[in-house]
């Protein structure tokens, strides 16, 4: 979430927004009471209009193993 939507505002959507996708419960609540993170996450998404594009998070260069 702090990828997609800066640190700040991901913790204002994760404890406020409350997602009738998740039973009306902030993705806090729902993630608290053992629901999927990825559904908790995609819930999210559809709720601020995410991009499905951006729904499996930034492209991060992956790190090289150096041979010692």
């Amino acid at each position: 979430m702090n990828d997609e939507f800066g640190p700040g505002y991901a913790g204002v959507i994760e404890n406020s927004m409350v997602l009738l996708e998740l039973g009306d419960r902030t993705a806090a609540a729902a993630l608290a009471s053992g629901e999927d993170p990825r559904e908790v996450w995609i819930a999210v998404c559809r709720a601020n209009e995410v991009p499905k594009a951006r729904w499996h998070g930034k492209n991060k260069p992956v790190k090289k193993q150096h041979a010692e």
